[in-house]
């Protein structure tokens, strides 16, 4: 009699973990989905902000919301110390992601907006002729303090 108890447990404990769905058993996770093919995005008109201060220049293309398609800069190509605020670093890192946003995205007409005041400025936005890209305008978004810095206190007599 006590056998049979043992049978009986035996069974609702195996019944119980065939009912349990298929996993990886190294890692206990379910198998990992399909992801589908993806899509090539054609964003012919864009937008380009170039960011130049004397130490570095950063380069970023965007769609007209201003999602970032492709960005660089004078340290990401390789640039070092005082080199990367060089007006040819900035030509560099203006190639390098506008190869990206017109191979990939197929970009052709860009608002160019420049912030700063380094080396890099002019630099940048010749660089992207280079590369049949035609420019729509050309806007300075460099920032000017209203109010200024606050004044030395005055000196005593």
């Amino acid at each position: 009699m006590v056998k049979e108890d043992i049978n009986k447990e035996n069974e609702t404990t195996v019944a119980a973990s065939e009912t349990t769905p298929a996993t990886d058993a190294a890692t206990d996770k379910p198998a990992p989905k399909k992801r589908g093919k993806k899509v090539k995005r054609s964003i012919p008109i864009g937008q380009m902000h170039v960011q130049a201060t004397f130490n570095n220049t950063i380069i970023t293309f965007s769609d007209p919301n201003g999602n970032v398609l492709a960005a660089s800069s004078a340290g990401a190509c390789g640039f070092r110390g005082s080199k990367k605020g060089t007006a040819y670093a900035a030509q560099i890192a203006t190639d390098k992601a506008a190869d990206v946003a017109k191979n990939q995205f197929g970009m052709a007409k860009v608002s160019v907006f420049v912030k700063g005041v380094g080396l890099g400025r002019d630099a940048a936005v010749r660089a992207v002729l280079n590369h049949d890209m035609t420019i729509d305008s050309i806007n300075d978004v460099t920032g000017i303090p209203h109010g200024g810095v606050r004044p030395k206190k005055q000196r005593r007599a």
